[in-house]
This record gives structure tokens, C-alpha cells and sequence, in this order.
């Protein structure tokens, strides 16, 4: 049950910080908003390290973490390329559903088929990811998308995505928490910095009113990477990544409470189909 608990947390998180990292990256840019957000969230860990007093886990958690931390931000990057090519309808629930496949794959074969409520509780869960990000007519746009290659962004954005959870639910097995997340966000850091000065990319924000947004973003990002730690720790690692892809619902929610954007059919079947799985899971 906890695992549960802790998964929907990890989605609420990522979700409020993909939300609130959305609005950041109207004022500073996308991948200065995501290089900031994970400064904040490092500070933000290291002040949580003084108080907890976490031993530093062994060589292979904190290059696992590293690694985890430069999939995830390779994710990250692709997610945002695609969108920038008008992508949008198709990035969100391909590279969601992705993510969520493979640690669905990996944990078949390594701790055996769950229930069969589960299974049915993901499948309602992967529809739920798909439904929740599409628009009005986002389910017909997907569709009609003619080319493999349309596609090969969103994919590659799940596959990062996908090994983020495999590979950091893995480096924390051995019970740390605080730790890893260090070596993530340094992993993803190095990451997007060796970029930026690779494209000469600007390191200034020029509105300054971003700042705010940025500094939540990086919070909202560090909880969720914590909630899906815990869940993976308390339970399966197929479970907490399957619960923890319902972040577009969490992000959604969030426009149509506080920007006043309306809720398609889609998506509100989605949200139905979310709380389904919740259920199923829980049984």
C-alpha cells in the first residue's frame, strides 16, 4: 500500500513541476529553466543531507545515479525538442507510455507477473497517460501521424525516461535515498551543462520574475524523484514507475484550476481511467 501511496505522490510532484516548469520556461527558455530548476533542487538536497546525516552509498549506487540522472535529462531534452516541432499531441503519451513500458518489461522478468489486478490496473494506468495528454482532437492527430521518423523523438525521450526509472530504482536498492538524488542531479547537470557550452547556448534569465517559478520547479522535481524512490523501495519497480507516468494528470488538473484551461472528453476519461488503475492496484 505504500508503495501506492508513495507512487501517486511522485506523480503529483513531476506533475506540479512540469506545470509550474512550463511556466518558468516561457520567461528563461526551456533548457535554462531545467539547468537552474536542478541547481535548486542540489542546494535544496544538501541542506536535507545536514539535517538526515545519510551516509554516501557505495561506487556503483552513485554512478547507477549518475547515469540515471544523464537518461533522464536526455529525456527531458528530446520531450522539449519534439515539442518545439509541434509534436506536442504525440511527445506527452509516447514518451510517457514508454517510460512506463519498460520498467513494466524489466520487472516481468526479474520479480515475475504482479496480480492480476495489477495488470489489469496497468493497462487501465497506460491508457489513463495516453488520454490525459491528448487534446479535443489529439487522439485523431496521433493517428494520423504518416511517419515512423515523426515519432522517433518522442521515443527516444521514453526511452530516457524508461532507463531513468530502471536504473535509479536499482542505485537506491540498497536502501539510501538522499544520496543518489545528489548523484542524479550531478549526472544531469553535467549533462545539460556540456550542451549549453557546446551550442553556446545563453545563461542568462533575462525576466527575472521566472525566478520564482524556477526555484518551485526545482523543489516540485526533487519531491517527486523522492516519493518514486520510496515507492520503488516499498515495493515493485514496474508498480512505482506504472503510478508515477500519471504525472500529466497532475499537470492538467493544475492548468484547469489555476490558468482556467478546460478539460477535454479526452482527458477527463483519462482521469477517470487513472483513479481505475489506482483501485485495481490497490486491491
Amino acid at each position: 500500500m505504500l508503495s501506492i501511496i508513495y507512487g501517486l505522490f511522485a506523480a503529483i510532484g513531476w506533475g506540479a513541476g512540469d506545470f509550474t516548469g512550463g511556466l518558468a520556461s516561457r520567461k528563461a527558455g526551456a533548457y535554462r529553466t531545467v539547468l537552474y530548476g536542478e541547481i535548486v533542487g542540489i542546494f535544496f538536497l544538501f541542506l536535507v543531507i545536514m539535517f538526515v546525516g545519510e551516509s554516501i552509498p557505495d561506487r556503483r549506487s552513485w554512478m547507477l545515479a549518475m547515469l540515471a540522472g544523464a537518461f533522464g535529462t536526455v529525456g527531458l531534452m528530446f520531450l522539449y525538442h519534439a515539442m518545439t516541432l509541434g509534436l506536442m499531441s504525440i511527445a506527452t503519451p509516447v514518451s510517457a507510455l514508454l517510460a512506463a513500458t519498460l520498467p513494466v518489461l524489466i520487472g516481468l522478468f526479474r520479480e515475475g507477473f504482479p496480480g492480476i489486478e495489477t495488470i489489469i490496473g496497468f493497462g487501465f494506468a497506460l491508457f489513463a497517460v495516453w488520454m490525459i495528454s491528448q487534446s479535443a482532437g489529439g487522439v485523431m492527430d496521433t493517428l494520423r501521424v504518416s511517419h515512423l521518423s515523426s515519432l522517433k523523438l518522442p521515443l527516444l525521450a521514453g526511452i530516457g525516461f524508461g532507463f531513468y526509472f530502471v536504473l535509479m530504482g536499482e542505485a537506491t536498492s540498497t536502501g539510501a535515498t538522499i544520496w543518489p538524488m545528489v548523484a542524479s542531479r550531478s549526472g544531469g547537470m553535467t549533462l545539460i551543462v556540456t550542451y549549453m557550452l557546446v551550442t553556446r547556448s545563453s545563461w542568462k534569465v533575462k525576466d527575472k520574475s521566472a525566478w520564482p517559478m524556477i526555484t518551485l520547479n526545482g523543489i516540485l522535481d526533487i519531491s517527486g524523484n523522492l516519493f518514486f524512490i520510496l515507492a520503488s523501495q516499498a515495493g515493485r519497480l514496474d508498480v512505482a514507475a506504472v503510478l508515477s507516468s500519471l504525472f500529466p494528470g497532475a499537470t492538467v488538473v493544475l492548468a484547469w484550476i489555476f490558468l482556467k484551461e478546460r478539460l477535454s472528453l479526452n482527458q477527463w476519461l483519462g482521469i477517470g481511467s487513472a483513479l481505475i488503475a489506482i483501485v485495481l492496484m490497490t486491491i
